[in-house]
């Protein structure tokens, strides 16, 4: 049993079990929470799975969980993890089945007062274009050819097709796209599921929201951005669909029968992995970098169809601008100095986003002054934010929260509460709600989760990030 006084408290936002907790540990868990939100951390399996997240083979410094965390397959939801890769193991369980789930944020250049006369219509507008729900796909079906070409170039490729812009690229993570991606090693199957599903929204917690600026944290940043207070957004919150899941399956299978092969011991099952630079560990990451790379295509082609229903509303000279999209799901090859030495690490992170500092070479040149930008998209109906990555971050594997974060499985939630009860509270809230299904709906219930607020401020006083803007929803538009 683990308790409060197995935690060692390193400030009011840090605390930490050291390695010394259990014989198998390689490097000691720690959790980013309030002292309030600790209390939470033990209604779930989500500390033994930290613990068991600290036992694996070539993990740097030590096992991390934000203030979102919550019992996830393998590492909690709001795990991180720094894998040194000369010497340690690709889990594909670690990034979560959903690869490269993540979020962008459009800019208009219009406030609330202005766009609202015309909001339900465009509410009814962007549903129309974009897909949603459980396997609800296209029309149109892609060839073999043009997945393989989606799964090796991701949002770049889109964009060079004309469905996007130059700065699309520039503002997304790793430019939309993983170089080490290669979709030979994506099976029939997964490929099949994703034919007719790029540019769609899917089910669970994805969302398309047209948002507010509600306040501004920091007026220098938020220029840099380009927000401004009463200011319409409009973000996204999606993944890879079902071609990223079926990855993560033909994998987390393949790995889970090698483990003998190479004599690896896991607490548990579920963190199958293998050495990262095995020929299967190779494989794996090139697939995983294949569904992340669908993903962002995904999303490039969401903001295609949201600008085009987006001009039919305001006209052909409007425009929605990228601030930025970020992976929350994802095994990214990154280095850091750790014991005075640069180390290159196989950084996985599981509901857990990047945030990079000022001056960082990888984040784009407008942001470079001030850092990158961090989109933390709340739950149905409550606030989003928008943060910026700080140098204090590194302490963290320059990792922060990924959203609020469940309390309640999907179950418990349908059990407690309708979706018409839902509908009926956000439309007292003056928030326009476009759903296929009202199960959908309960399943994603506020009460469901942690209280977004005090979950970004956690990562806020911990220094991991700053907060730039609160954004407030509009309308929602949701999947099944």
């Amino acid at each position: 049993m683990i308790s409060k006084k197995d935690f060692k408290k390193i400030n009011d936002y840090l605390w930490e079990i050291p390695k010394s907790f259990r014989a198998d540990m390689r490097v000691p868990a720690r959790i980013y929470v309030s002292e309030k939100m600790l209390e939470d951390v033990f209604r779930d399996k989500s500390l033994y799975q930290l613990i068991n997240l600290c036992t694996l083979p070539g993990i740097q410094k030590y096992g991390i969980a934000m203030p979102d965390c919550h019992e996830g397959y393998s590492s909690p939801i709001g795990g991180v993890a720094a894998i040194r890769i000369s010497d340690g193991i690709i889990s594909p369980g670690m990034q979560g089945y959903d690869i490269n789930c993540g979020v962008r944020l459009l800019l208009s250049e219009y406030s609330e007062k202005e766009t609202k006369p015309y909001l339900e219509k465009l509410a009814t507008e962007i549903q129309k274009e974009v897909p949603s729900g459980l396997g609800r796909g296209r029309q149109i079906k892609l060839s073999i050819e043009q997945i393989d070409k989606i799964l090796e170039g991701g949002a770049r490729y889109l964009v060079e097709k004309g469905y996007g812009e130059k700065e699309d690229v520039e503002n997304c993570e790793a430019n939309g796209r993983l170089e080490w991606a290669d979709a030979s090693f994506v099976s029939i199957k997964a490929k099949n599921r994703g034919r007719d599903q790029v540019g769609t929204l899917g089910s669970g917690n994805h969302f398309l929201e047209i948002q507010k600026v509600e306040e501004i944290f920091n007026e220098e940043v938020a220029q840099v951005f380009g927000l401004f207070k009463d200011q319409i957004v409009i973000m996204i919150h999606c993944g890879s669909r079902g071609l990223g899941h079926q990855v993560a399956t033909d994998y987390i299978n393949e790995f889970m029968r090698l483990m003998e092969k190479y004599k690896i011991r896991v607490p548990d099952r579920e963190f199958a992995c293998v050495p990262f630079n095995s020929n299967e560990g190779q494989r794996g990451l090139s697939a995983s970098a294949s569904a992340a790379n669908y993903a962002w295509a995904n999303r490039q082609m969401i903001t295609y169809f949201v600008r085009k229903a987006w001009k039919s509303i305001f006209g052909e000279k409007s425009s929605l601008q990228l601030l930025y999209d970020v992976a929350h799901n994802i095994i990214k090859k990154e280095k850091y100095i750790i014991d005075g030495k640069e180390t290159e690490v196989a950084m996985h992170r599981k509901g857990s986003t990047r945030a990079f500092p000022p001056h960082h070479p990888e984040i784009p040149q407008r942001y470079r002054e001030v850092g990158q930008p961090v989109l933390i998209p709340g739950s149905m109906g409550t606030a989003s934010y928008v943060l910026v990555g700080t140098s204090q971050g590194e302490e963290a594997f320059y990792s922060t929260t990924h959203g609020a974060g469940r309390t309640m499985s999907r179950h418990a939630a349908i059990r407690s509460i309708s979706g018409q009860e839902i509908i009926k509270k956000l439309q007292a809230k003056g928030i326009i709600v476009k759903c296929w299904s009202l199960k959908g709906l309960a399943e994603e219930a506020p009460e469901a989760y942690k209280n977004i607020d005090e979950v970004v401020d956690v990562v806020h006083k911990a220094g991991l990030s700053k907060k730039v803007a609160k954004l407030i929803p509009l309308a929602v538009i949701k999947g099944e």
